[in-house]
């Protein structure tokens, strides 16, 4: 007879994990955490959070530049454009290798659009609206992965003056 060793579910490893982290302090956001710092932006939904550590594009030049020749783009990194007050925008992906995900964001930081999976060097026009305040640019298929869709909250300070959603 064959007898079958003892295994953990899945699950309770999971929950073990968790416990773990909870105890530990590091599953947990202190409050200085909680402070809107200009190299991270934070999304929340139905869905739950994420964050990703950004580069500010907050002047004409550094717009225009975007993500354009680079050849990767860490999992947990992105892009956030900023215009000075809500505008028409578009994107297009010339000269950008990496395929992303565009999100549209308002004033008050609640993403208005998503275009996911732009392709790579296209040129097609990738509109984002009338009101766009700010766009955000992580790798293709994590806006999917993560649930994040028009009514997501973003925080960052570039929110802070336009009666955020999600204030610092």
């Amino acid at each position: 007879m064959r007898v079958r060793p003892r295994t953990r579910s899945f699950g309770r490893i999971i929950s073990f994990c968790f416990s773990w982290l909870a105890f530990s302090g590091l599953g947990t956001v202190s409050a200085a955490e909680s402070v809107c710092r200009g190299d991270r932006v934070d999304l929340r939904g139905d869905w739950g959070q994420a964050s990703f550590t950004i580069e500010l594009a907050d002047t004409e030049k550094e717009r225009a530049q975007g993500l354009m020749f680079r050849e990767t783009l860490p999992r947990g990194s992105g892009m956030l454009f900023v215009y000075e007050r809500p505008t028409t925008a578009a994107f297009w992906m010339k000269n950008t290798y990496i395929p992303l995900d565009i999100i549209f964001v308002d004033e008050t930081g609640t993403v208005t659009s998503v275009h996911a999976n732009a392709k790579p060097l296209d040129l097609t026009p990738i509109p984002g609206g009338d009101r766009v305040f700010s766009v955000l640019e992580i790798n293709a298929g994590l806006a999917r992965d993560y649930g994040i869709k028009p009514g997501t909250q973003l925080r960052h300070k570039i929110f802070s003056s336009n009666q955020p959603v999600w204030p610092c």
